[in-house]
Parts: C-alpha cells; sequence; structure tokens
C-alpha cells in the first residue's frame, strides 16, 4: 500500500469479506472493534506496523515497487507459491506436528517438480535459477 491508503470507509453494515473472524485474530478484540466502531480511517503506516499488510511505500513508488515485486514473482517456482499459501494459511487451524505433517507431504511432492532440482543447481552454481510453470 502506498502511504496516503487507508482502511476503513462506514457504510452502515457490519465488517465484512470475513473480517469479523480474521480482524480480531490478527491485531486483538480491542483494535477490531475500534476500527469497526468508530469512523477512523487506519492509515497504511499503522496498517504496516500491525502486520496487516506486507509493506508501505511512498505514493510515488507504489507502481515501480510494485511491477518489482511482480517481476520478482514472475521469475520464482510458481507451482511452489500456491503450495506455500495453503501452508500458511493450515497453520492457523494444524497443531504443530499436524503443520510438521502437512509440510512433509507437500515438500514431497514439489520435491518431484524439475523445479527443485532447477533451484538446488542454482545453489550449488551460484547462479539465479531458472524455474518453470
Amino acid at each position: 500500500m502506498c502511504r496516503s491508503s487507508v482502511f476503513g470507509p462506514r457504510l452502515g453494515l457490519i465488517p465484512d469479506l470475513g473480517c469479523t473472524w480474521h480482524l480480531p485474530r490478527l491485531v486483538g478484540r480491542a483494535r477490531a472493534l475500534g476500527l469497526a466502531l468508530t469512523d477512523d480511517k487506519l492509515p497504511a503506516e499503522t496498517a504496516a506496523e500491525w502486520e496487516l499488510i506486507w509493506q508501505c511505500v511512498d505514493n510515488e513508488a507504489l507502481m515501480s515497487e510494485a511491477r518489482a515485486v511482480a517481476a520478482k514473482l514472475a521469475k520464482g517456482p510458481t507451482n511452489a507459491f500456491g503450495e506455500i499459501r495453503k501452508a500458511i494459511d493450515a497453520a492457523g487451524n494444524n497443531d504443530f506436528a499436524a503443520q510438521l505433517d502437512y509440510a512433509r507431504d507437500v515438500q514431497g511432492m514439489l520435491g518431484d517438480h524439475p523445479n527443485f532440482a532447477a533451484g538446488v543447481k542454482a545453489f550449488l552454481t551460484k547462479k539465479e535459477p531458472e524455474f518453470t510453470a
């Protein structure tokens, strides 16, 4: 998000899209209620401090930062990206042992993909990896 961005338009509804479930778990009950009950806007810098967003950048840098992240992601092991997201989401519902089991199973699956070999080769040769889909 850029510094001039804010969360929080008041529309006469309850927070939607799962916010009443996620927000208290992410920022605590008091902050969630404060945001939902007041007309206070949540600035991007505060959202970053509260770990609701990954990064807050200057307005002028937003597009160049977004393009840089997109370019970096496009070069990555895109097959693993979806699995990374699923694993992080699963961690909220799993205990530690279940999460280790989950990760073991996914690692086994991803280890059979050519991207794993490409990543190991790049690591050993100290070059940039060339991943496929």
